[in-house]
């Protein structure tokens, strides 16, 4: 049995180490008090928002995680670019904001022109799949304090006032809609990694794909299908499932969630199947629903069928008063 604290990530410890940061960052809202771009302190969950007159400006940072060791293990670097991208955007989208554009931070021990082709690579799909501009970034060379590269960026977006998604209008009965993951996506690699590596080896065959290509498959990007989706329908709430699992749920609403989640398959059936406990599968990764989608009762034939143009989409559940997430057909609650 193994958990993601054992595994080395322990998400207690690390919220508890950033209360004193988050305190203190929040002080310098005052800062821009009164001034263009001032902070938004009651709104915006998944991205931070800033006063911009007749718009906010939505803000997010993000990075790769573990998934590296993967790339760099195979020599395959030609994805993880995409994920970056992903981690970033579809955090923007949950806010109602459009994402515009990007600048990525690459830190390596030593500069390699193929590998850096191959990450240019992934950062330009991903930046084609979601429509954003990557309008510059940095690149540092630091030998004595990374040992391979990491990838991380800063995406912003632009939202309408009016236009913006809080979760303030979600409230009991709400139809709560699931589009499905391409995997693993960017989270939980660490656990993932350390639990099946060393028993199966990366060139391990399961489902028609080897271990290093469920673990390297791209985070899917929701951008577009979620755009067309506010442009036609009224939607009270959108969370990206990353690091948290369902957990993320919690950021949108004080109400909770009655969920019936798909059946336990690929990477995700294989770490359970070697040790993780239930209720910590669902509390790391996204468990094949890579982001929600809440609307009422009376939008849910439209919502689904047009995010079923994009991605296998489906009710998973609806909103509760009592605020407990609760997994109805695996029996778990949290």
């Amino acid at each position: 049995m193994l958990t993601y604290a054992q595994a080395g990530v322990d998400e207690r410890k690390a919220q508890k180490a950033l209360r004193s940061i988050i305190s203190l960052a929040r002080k310098t809202f005052r800062f821009r008090r009164g001034k263009i771009g001032e902070p938004v302190e009651d709104i915006g969950h998944y991205a931070a928002l800033m006063d911009f007159g007749d718009f906010y400006l939505a803000m997010t940072t993000d990075g790769v995680g573990t998934k590296i060791l993967v790339a760099e293990a195979v020599g395959k670097f030609d994805t993880i670019g995409i994920d970056m991208v992903a981690m970033n955007v579809n955090d923007l989208i949950c806010v109602g904001a459009e994402p515009i554009a990007l600048v990525d931070y690459l830190a390596v021990r030593d500069p390699n022109d193929k590998i850096f082709r191959e990450i240019a690579k992934g950062l330009y799909e991903g930046a084609k799949q979601s429509g954003i501009a990557i309008v510059g970034g940095e690149t540092a060379v630091m030998p004595d304090l990374i040992n391979g590269f990491d990838l991380a960026g800063t995406a912003i977006g632009i939202v309408g006032k009016e236009k913006v998604i809080t979760g303030n209008k979600i409230k009991p009965g709400d139809v709560v809609i699931g589009i499905e993951s391409s995997g693993i996506h960017s989270n939980g690699l660490t656990l993932a990694r350390k639990l099946l590596i060393p028993k199966y080896g990366l060139e391990y065959e399961f489902e028609g794909k080897t271990l290093w290509e469920h673990l390297l498959e791209p985070t899917r990007i929701y951008v577009k299908p979620i755009l067309e989706l506010l442009e036609k329908v009224e939607v009270k709430g959108l969370a990206h499932i990353t690091g948290g699992g369902l957990l993320n749920l919690k950021r949108l609403t004080k109400y909770g969630f009655s969920l019936e989640m798909p059946p336990i398959r690929g990477i995700f059936k294989l770490i359970y199947e070697n040790g993780v406990p239930l209720e910590e599968m669902f509390k790391v990764f996204n468990m094949g629903i890579g982001f929600v989608v809440i609307v009422s009762q009376g939008e849910k034939e439209e919502t689904l069928q047009i995010l079923n143009n994009y991605y296998l989409s489906y009710e998973i559940g609806k909103v509760i008063k009592k605020p407990k997430i609760k997994i109805e057909n695996y029996k778990i609650m949290f």
